[in-house]
Order: C-alpha cells, then sequence, then structure tokens
C-alpha cells in the first residue's frame, strides 16, 4: 500500500496545527481537505468513523477562513478537524450509539462538550465507531461491524472509545472526544498508541444528564500528544450550572505549556514521588509483556529524577463499587430500551441491565460506603505521592473475532468485564487517569501505562504525563501501512 496522504498535515500535533492555522501559514479548508482525503484512503481498512459529513466540514472550514481573513475572533481548536463519539449527541447528525434502536437517531440538541469545541472552531467530520450503547472495551457493533487496531488490523483497537482512537493513531483527525466508565477512554487510548484522560468526575460537565449527581461516567479528550489532551480539555472543562458536580475552576489554565512552572506552587517544580506496581498489589492478573512496559516505565521516571518506589494503594472494595453502581446506572438510563427492544439488545449488555434491575437499596448502601472508604485510602495514599504508575490494560490488543479475554496471564476471566479490572478499579476511586504511549510487545502492539493523580489533580497529572512522553517518544510510532 502507498503511504498514507498528507503527512505534514495529517500527522502534526494539534497544537501545530492551532499555530498555523491562526497565523494562516494553514487554511482550514487545506487541513480539512488533507484528512478527509486521509479517511477515504485508511478509514476502509480500520473502520473507525462510521457517519462521514464531508460536505458540512468543508462549508465550516470556508466559513472559517472567512472569519479569520475579516479579522474576526476564533478560538483556540480554529480549523482543527474532530470526529465525535457515536455515543455524544451531535445535532443534526446521526448519532446511533453503535445500536439498531437508534439506526436512524438524529438528535435536536448536542452534548455541552460537543457544543464546547463547536463554539473553540473545531469543524466536524463525523461520528466514531462504538460498542453497543459504549458497553465493553472492544469496539463492534450490529449496525458497522468491528473497529480495527491499525496497528495491526487483526487486532482490536480497544473501546468504547476505539473508534476515536484509531482514527487518531490512523491520522484522520488530530482530536477527539471520548467517554470513561471502566476504562473506555484509557483502554483504546493504550491499544492504539495515543494517549487519553480520564478526568475527576464534574471536571467535564456532563449535559444533558439522566443521571447528574452519578460520578461514574466522565468525559475527556483523546490525541496523540498529551500536550493536544491537555488543549481539548481547556475547551471541554469548565463549569456549567446545569450540571450539579460541575468543577468550579477557570480551565484556561490547561492550555499554557506543560513544562512551565507556577512559582506560587512549590511543589510543581519539585521531583516526583511515584509509585508503581505491575498488577495493582496483587488485585490483578496482567500479561508479562504487559508488566515489562510498566517496570520500564518506572525506570523512566527514575532516570528523570523522580523518587520512585513500588506501593500501590488498598483496592479493597473497588470490584463492589464499580460492577454496583455500573449496574445501577445501566439500568437506569438502559431500562426503558430493554423494555421495549430486549431482542436487539446483545447478551452481555442484557446481563448487566438485568443485574443492575436486581440491585437493592442496601446493596447500592454498602456500595457508597465501600466508595467512600476507598476516596479517604486514595487521598491519604496521595499524601505520599504524586503519581500512581499502573497497566492501564492486563493485556495486549487482543484477536478482533473475540468479543473479549477468557483468559488473562493463564487466569480464567468470569465475565466481560473482569479483564479491564486494571481499569476500572481506578475509575471507582473517582482519581484522574492519563493514559499514556510506554511501548511495544516483541510483535509490535502498543502499550500503554496509566498515570494515576491525586484528587482533581489533572493539571499535575498532564505535567507528569508530558514529562515521561518527552523522555520515551513512544507516541512518535505510527502504524505501517
Amino acid at each position: 500500500m502507498t503511504a498514507p496522504v498528507h503527512p505534514e498535515i495529517c500527522d502534526a500535533p494539534a497544537t501545530e496545527l492551532a499555530r498555523r492555522l491562526r497565523s494562516r501559514e494553514l487554511s482550514a479548508r487545506e487541513v480539512v481537505t488533507a484528512h478527509l482525503e486521509r479517511v477515504e484512503q485508511l478509514n476502509p481498512r480500520i473502520n473507525a468513523i462510521v457517519t462521514l459529513t464531508a460536505d458540512q466540514a468543508l462549508k465550516e472550514a470556508a466559513a472559517a477562513d472567512e472569519r479569520l481573513a475579516h479579522g474576526e475572533p476564533v478560538g483556540p481548536l480554529h480549523g482543527l478537524p474532530v470526529a465525535h463519539k457515536d455515543t455524544h449527541n451531535t445535532a443534526g447528525i446521526r448519532t446511533t450509539h453503535g445500536s439498531p434502536v437508534f439506526a436512524e437517531y438524529v438528535p435536536e440538541r448536542e452534548d455541552l462538550s460537543i457544543e464546547r469545541m463547536r463554539e473553540a472552531g473545531a469543524i466536524t467530520l463525523g461520528k466514531t465507531n462504538v460498542p453497543e450503547f459504549g458497553a465493553g472495551s472492544h469496539t463492534f457493533n450490529p449496525l458497522f461491524g468491528p473497529t480495527r487496531n491499525p496497528y495491526d488490523t487483526t487486532r482490536s483497537a480497544g473501546g468504547s472509545s476505539g473508534g476515536a482512537a484509531a482514527a487518531l493513531a490512523a491520522g484522520l483527525h488530530p482530536l477527539a472526544d471520548g467517554s470513561d466508565m471502566g476504562g473506555s477512554i484509557r483502554n483504546p487510548a493504550s491499544f492504539c498508541n495515543v494517549v487519553g484522560l480520564r478526568p475527576a468526575p464534574g471536571r467535564v460537565p456532563l449535559w444533558p444528564d439522566f443521571t447528574p449527581y452519578a460520578t461514574q461516567v466522565v468525559q475527556g479528550p483523546m490525541a496523540r500528544t498529551v500536550a493536544d489532551v491537555a488543549l481539548l480539555l481547556s475547551v471541554m472543562a469548565g463549569p456549567d450550572p446545569r450540571s450539579p458536580i460541575a468543577i468550579d475552576q477557570d480551565a484556561t489554565a490547561f492550555a499554557e505549556p506543560l513544562d512551565s512552572r507556577d512559582s506560587r506552587d512549590s511543589r510543581a517544580s519539585a521531583p516526583l514521588r511515584v509509585a508503581w506496581s505491575p498488577d495493582l498489589g496483587g488485585a490483578a492478573p496482567v500479561e508479562p509483556a504487559v508488566a515489562t512496559v510498566v517496570e520500564a516505565a518506572a525506570q523512566v521516571f527514575t532516570g528523570l529524577g523522580c523518587t520512585v518506589v513500588r506501593d500501590c494503594p488498598d483496592f479493597t472494595g473497588a470490584d463492589d463499587v464499580f460492577r454496583v453502581l455500573r449496574g445501577w446506572q445501566m439500568a437506569t438510563v438502559l431500562g426503558p430500551v430493554l423494555h421495549d427492544h430486549r431482542d436487539e439488545v446483545k447478551p452481555s449488555l442484557l446481563a448487566n441491565i438485568e443485574f443492575g434491575q436486581r440491585l437493592s437499596g442496601a446493596d447500592l448502601g454498602r456500595a457508597e460506603l465501600l466508595h467512600g472508604e476507598l476516596f479517604h485510602r486514595m487521598r491519604e495514599f496521595f499524601t505520599r505521592y504524586d503519581v500512581l504508575l499502573l497497566p492501564v490494560s492486563q493485556l495486549p490488543p487482543f484477536p478482533v473475532e473475540i468479543e473479549y479475554p477468557t483468559e488473562v496471564a493463564g487466569v480464567a476471566m468470569e465475565d466481560y468485564l473482569d479483564w479491564m479490572r486494571s481499569a476500572y478499579y481506578v475509575s471507582a476511586t473517582g482519581c484522574p487517569s492519563l493514559a499514556v504511549p510506554a511501548g511495544f510487545t516483541p510483535e509490535g502492539l502498543p502499550v500503554g501505562v496509566q498515570l494515576v493523580g491525586a484528587h482533581r489533580g489533572e493539571l499535575s497529572l498532564l505535567r507528569a504525563g508530558h514529562r515521561f512522553e518527552q523522555a520515551t517518544r513512544h507516541g512518535d510510532r505510527r502504524p505501517s501501512w
């Protein structure tokens, strides 16, 4: 196959493209056209973008160029093409949730995060593939089929933001929005050698939202570099009165250079205190190829002058917290779908919804008590450390034909959630977590690590991730087509 088209544009960081667009070195029409041609060339091989809005994107690009030419103010994402996750509502653009139930659904209003991206100047190319209703960390559904990993098209791209991660890795667009309950940003980022941030609940407000006080699902940014993730977070984050848990902090600090240091914060320039564990303190079986990458990442931090200790918080109760609260939310949100379309829901999702419907008040109460205990153990842990280094996924990308891995490191997985334990235990804590490229298996499959930070400590976490990224440059390795 010929080399991917327009590498000077399509493989460039979003921060660089944004600068070149504002200086008029590139036009929005040039950038959007280049990415549309890359989509035409590569998307048939990976099936990452499932709804394409090419004509609309070109019209938006022309309008963006006109605004800049007339001296009108433009936003931080001016002219940058994006494709949105197909579980996120986009006004006037089909949003299927990967389900036949919503195959022709076109929302009249869009999610707040999408609205903010548009207002910041981003140009929509379309929608990225997801598992059915975003359930599971392997992207396939009965409408569009599977998304394939750009590094090896026989392998999974992860999920549920698998279409977004694969599109980023292939250079189909430079920024993407994802969402994460049990690893749905971090797992595909790890599988596809890109960067993804699960922010603290409330950092990116959700609207509309059926369960506005719930903290299990968050939306967050994905990109090919940590700086690009920070740029998108600066747009997606920020308070909104329609979200009762929205964090009331200005988000513009995320757009500042990540290697800068605020002189008012003495800890910003101090050596990082890093704890690391290859298996969450023995709580999760991990394939040796992944554990090797995690250990190598710990050595990188040692080389950066950090204090590095093998240590891990106590994740007791995390399994109950995640599974019970997830089940309750799925029953609450998807119960009506099950009632009306039972035969159109995949068996694993059906089992999750029914589990949630069987929960009692006592079950929920116990889960919330465990939730609180877990939060306080993490809070105390981060008085001793700045960063916790863990595997994102317990194994490298697996064959695309299987629904989920039934065994990890010789240990049988009880269900389709079990192999994601290394990600969803962290979800249960409420701490922000950043997936960063960290290496490859001998077979050339990407492996990321997750850097976990203190409660609402996204900025410090992004700075740590940027230091690791600059020291290793694993994210620079692009797929071989």
